[in-house]
């Protein structure tokens, strides 16, 4: 399975990628990097992150501001790649989700606002962000959200002529939601198959400095817990969800820790909270910048196949290109439907780690024979 682990830096090739590959990234609204800077050739999908529903009237509410935003955002990026907008997002309340999904009159209200925005600022689709649904009823709720968005946004396009919107969901790296005190809470697999184009699956945070001890955010492996990318994607799959609806998330930005003794510094190694960077996390090209600065020590863990850094106290779990290009083919060994970023902005200048991620998609390609 890491055959190419050592390999992929190396190699440089120019591709066209098939159409029904999903190579995506999240922007997050922000003034420092605009639409215009993403690098459209490395990527099939882009999704706007976020839209959140109104707490009352449970409609996206578009002020002004954020209307040009949208109007700017499919404007600079279309025809180039497929746009989405995504609705919640990690900042956004989980009750409320709730409440919209528990209540037919609400859902229905809520669906009519969500494809009416995506029409009307020219978006390809739409993407359902609740992180997470928290009890058996809500995952229950969850999937008849997704039947009656599926059957509204067909009613929509045969009443308009248009092509249906796609839609997805970004959702837990496992189909099982390890942080809910019930038992066997599983995501609504049915529905997934018969109502979405595809789940984002969020395979990141899988570590971070809310433990007391390191471990890698994104580890492709591990031995000692089943967090890991690996455990999560093949969960999906054994749960019962078609692989080719299946897109495995990859992080642009690293976890930190503060050790608590700098002479231990290991996988494991114990941590007295988050180290340098905002509330323990880095971008990547923040990461690189640290370990040319500081003379940090690099480790490639091939247990977890992860790579980390230290120097001095401080200790920092990231991906790179040798980490992803083995994600990758893992990927490809499940016969899933490709990647996805988050987010736009995070990586270096030249995009080292999406190109990676493209080259190494497609190389696997070349080597299965395989055509998607």
């Amino acid at each position: 399975m890491l055959r190419f682990l050592f390999l992929p830096m190396f190699f440089v090739i120019t591709v066209k990628s098939s159409t029904s590959d999903i190579k995506a990234i999240y922007w997050l609204q922000q003034p420092l990097f605009p639409p215009s800077a993403i690098n459209t050739s490395l990527f099939t999908h882009v999704y706007y992150a976020f839209l959140a529903p109104n707490n009352a009237t449970y409609q996206l509410d578009i002020p002004d501001s954020t209307a040009a935003t949208l109007a700017t955002f499919t404007a600079t990026l279309r025809p180039s790649v497929t746009t989405l907008v995504s609705i919640g997002g990690a900042n956004f309340k989980a009750d409320l989700f709730a409440a919209i999904a528990s209540n037919a009159a609400v859902r229905a209200s809520f669906i009519n606002s969500t494809i009416a925005v995506a029409r009307a600022f020219g978006f390809h689709g739409v993407d359902i962000d609740w992180e997470f649904p928290r009890s058996a009823n809500e995952m229950k709720d969850l999937g008849q959200l997704f039947k009656e968005l599926r059957a509204a946004i067909v009613s929509e396009a045969s009443a308009t002529s248009q092509k249906p919107l796609l839609l997805t969901a970004a959702v837990y790296f496992s189909v099982d939601y390890f942080l809910s005190t019930t038992t066997s809470l599983l995501y609504p697999v049915r529905s997934i198959n018969e109502n979405l184009d595809w789940i984002n699956v969020m395979s990141y945070d899988l570590n971070g400095p809310w433990s007391n001890r390191t471990g890698p955010p994104a580890g492709l492996f591990d031995p000692k817990s089943n967090a890991s990318v690996a455990y999560g994607l093949r969960s999906w799959i054994r749960g019962g969800v078609i692989p080719k609806k299946v897109v495995m998330g990859l992080p642009l930005y690293g976890r930190t820790w503060q050790l608590l003794d700098p002479s231990v510094h290991g996988i494991g190694a114990p941590a007295v909270g988050a180290g340098i960077g905002m509330d323990g996390a880095m971008a990547l090209f923040q990461v690189l910048e640290f370990n040319n600065e500081t003379g940090a020590n690099v480790v490639y863990d091939e247990e977890t196949a992860s790579v980390y850094s230290y120097s001095g106290s401080n200790w920092v779990g990231y991906d790179d290109p040798v980490t992803v290009a083995a994600k990758v083919e893992f990927a490809q060994s499940l016969y899933l439907g490709g990647y996805f970023f988050w987010a736009a902005g995070l990586d270096t200048n030249d995009w080292k780690i999406s190109t990676q991620a493209l080259n190494s998609w497609m190389l696997c390609i070349n080597e299965r024979g395989r055509v998607n």
